[in-house]
């Protein structure tokens, strides 16, 4: 049985530390590193030795018990979480680490939602339990409380098959029939060990143990419950299906696609398709590697639930699906922040985009783009940690000197009003036009495409190539040139000429109807926003209200529990970036928070950002609202304000 298994932590709960335990107790490894030792298995890379974290998410084998495990161990910093995400898409089973002394910290809420979000079963082990003032009760209320009320100790209530009495009326009380059959029935071993372990498998019970995984307490105990109560039923049969997970590049710059078997086999020579339905690639794997840490051995064929990666994908991307596979998916952690990339003038700034292409490709959530105007490269990131990582990575892998200015946060732009918008493109040999519609959508929900064009107007191929370019880039706003989003495009008619249109026209005519919609539109400024929790000693209230407040937040009601309140709420990230730190302060470090990307919203101070930016809209080089006729062979410029008038399919 192949078992995929994840550990998920805040940074400095004992992950690292915890996974060697596990290697150690299945004889994975011959000696247990540790990450203050710079020895770890699984923090293999040196930014990671040096600085103590993980900040990418490896894989190990282990084998217990007639299974096969693939132990990931991932990011505990927020600044990564983008690569602690696209891990967790391809787990079984999840293992959260949550310190005895520390209890539920900031990232430790985000890991959980994210669990939530993919529906991965998941354990809990309460670490730390040796250390002066370890409460791993308090912090299994804390689970309760800010977590799931699902939560149980099984450290000591189950032990081979027997369960205690307290354990079984626990889980009789998740359902009615089973409270029905307890009540009627009392204890039958099979029953109630089966029924818990569906219930973890249904996301509907989560199992706590507690232990030290520095002392070697109760990580076997762990390991032995962890593997009676989870399985697996990946079928061998029928045609291949698999999820991109991770792109990588190795020493001698071969691109590496890593990939999880959901269904049936897969052979080196073999050919496997993805991309979206319009623009299917058909590629043959040429290698298939089994890593195991940094180092990996070449197998000839891989079978489901098997965690694998290959050489021969020139396109992959994280969140593929393939083969039988077709969904991607859409990752919920989003960087905030961007940032310009700076390097000595002597260097090429098109070889230095080269390299960060690459780590674009490994890493999407960077969103690496080259602003030609400025000549400049800019990043997204989650914070400045990452900042400093990115800048050892860089010159470790390319050689290559780079610092990076001070962080910004991105905007987004969106209307508030319905506007058909036209474009017209017809120099001399050319011709295209296209009509749209342009509707705000609900927050944070991108952008829509839906055709209403009949084919008598415009062929299925030109209906095809304007949707095509309204996803192929980000479209600027006009406020501040931030990316457009939370807008549905209706393709309402357009215009082809059977000899002049020739590729590239309905490119101009898409965007220039999509400006020209703009221009006529209300439009609206978005800035991100934190969902945060915020728990303090009740006399440190007062004061938390009026930062949020002072913060443009919103936040519910408090909840006191017992001598501490936990406020709940939203607030501008600009607003509360550094907002731990202050609150550490004046808390004395009694004070805890966590923050969650919550999506866009309207900007607080729309007006100031406009000014502070200074965008252009008609000296931006990449569009413009007006539209092109061709009037005795000659082509010349209308406005977008008069362009309607002139439509051919008006």
């Amino acid at each position: 049985m192949n078992k995929t298994i994840g550990i998920l932590a805040h940074v400095d709960a004992g992950k690292t530390t915890f996974a060697e335990q596990l290697l150690y107790h299945t004889k994975s490894i011959k000696k247990r590193g540790r990450v203050d030792h710079q020895d770890s298995f699984l923090d293999n890379h040196d930014i990671e030795k040096k600085r103590g974290i993980t900040v990418f998410s490896d894989q190990a084998l282990m084998s217990y018990n007639g299974s096969n495990y693939y132990l990931v161990d991932t990011p505990g910093h927020v600044d990564f979480s983008p690569e602690m995400e696209r891990s967790i898409q391809i787990m079984d089973y999840a293992i959260i680490i949550i310190s005895a002394v520390e209890g539920i910290e900031g990232h430790t809420e985000t890991v959980w939602q994210l669990l939530r979000k993919y529906k991965i079963p998941t354990f809990f082990f309460v670490n730390k339990v040796d250390r002066v003032g370890a409460d791993p009760n308090r912090v299994l209320e804390e689970i309760k409380t800010d977590l799931t009320e699902n939560v149980c100790d099984i450290t000591d209530s189950l032990k081979e098959d027997q369960m205690e009495k307290e354990l079984i009326e626990f889980i009789a009380e998740r359902d009615e029939k089973l409270f029905e059959k307890y009540i009627e029935e009392g204890y039958d071993k099979k029953l109630w060990f089966n029924t818990i372990i569906s219930m973890i498998k249904e996301n509907r019970f989560f199992p706590c143990l507690k232990g030290s995984a520095l002392k070697d307490i109760g990580i076997i105990n762990f390991l032995d419950k962890l593997d009676r109560l989870t399985f697996t039923d990946y079928k061998n049969t029928g045609l291949f299906a698999g999820r991109v997970y991770k792109i990588g590049h190795d020493d001698n710059g071969s691109r590496i696609t890593y990939i999880k078997a959901l269904q049936g086999s897969l052979k080196v020579r073999d050919e496997v398709n993805y991309g979206d339905e319009e623009d299917i690639i058909n590629e043959k794997i040429t290698e298939i590697r089994s890593y195991n840490g940094d180092s990996y051995d070449m197998i000839n064929e891989v079978k489901a639930g098997e965690l694998f990666a290959v050489t021969g994908l020139s396109k992959s991307s994280s969140g593929d699906g393939l083969g039988e596979l077709k969904e991607k998916v859409n990752y919920e952690m989003t960087p905030t922040l961007k940032s310009k990339v700076i390097f000595q003038s002597s260097i090429n700034p098109k070889e230095a985009l080269k390299f960060f292409k690459i780590l674009d490709d490994e890493d999407p959530s960077l969103n690496v783009k080259w602003d030609e105007s400025l000549q400049q490269i800019h990043i997204h990131v989650m914070g400045v940690i990452q900042l400093e990582v990115l800048q050892y990575i860089v010159k470790e892998r390319f050689d290559l000197e780079v610092t990076f200015g001070r962080p910004e946060i991105i905007y987004k732009e969106t209307i508030d009003s319905i506007v058909n918008g036209y474009g017209h493109f017809e120099p001399l040999r050319h011709y295209a036009e296209v009509h749209l519609k342009l509707e705000p959508t609900e927050r944070n929900t991108g952008i829509f495409f839906e055709n209403k064009c009949h084919a008598d107007d415009l062929t299925i191929g030109h209906q095809n190539l304007v949707k095509h370019h309204i996803f192929e880039r980000e479209h600027n706003g006009l406020l501040t040139g931030a990316p457009l989003t939370d807008i549905k495009v209706t393709l309402l008619t357009g215009k082809a000429h059977n000899k002049h249109t020739s590729g590239g026209d309905f490119r101009e005519a898409t965007y220039r109807a999509l400006r020209q919609g703009l221009e006529k539109a209300r439009n609206i400024l978005l800035e991100p926003y934190y969902n945060f929790r915020i728990k303090v000693e009740l006399d440190h209230m007062g004061r938390v209200l009026s930062d949020i407040q002072n913060a443009f937040g919103i936040f519910n009601p408090p909840k006191t529990e017992g001598d501490k309140v936990s406020i709940v709420g939203r607030v501008p990230v600009v607003n509360f970036m550094d907002y731990s730190t202050k609150l550490a302060s004046f808390t004395h470090g009694k004070g805890s928070i966590s923050l969650k990307f919550d999506g866009y919203y309207h900007c607080h101070n729309q007006e100031e950002v406009i000014k502070i930016i200074g965008y252009n809209k008609d000296r931006d080089p990449r569009y413009t609202s007006s539209s092109i006729f061709c009037s005795k062979g000659q082509g010349y410029v209308i406005p977008w304000d008069r362009a309607e008038e002139k439509m051919h399919c008006l």
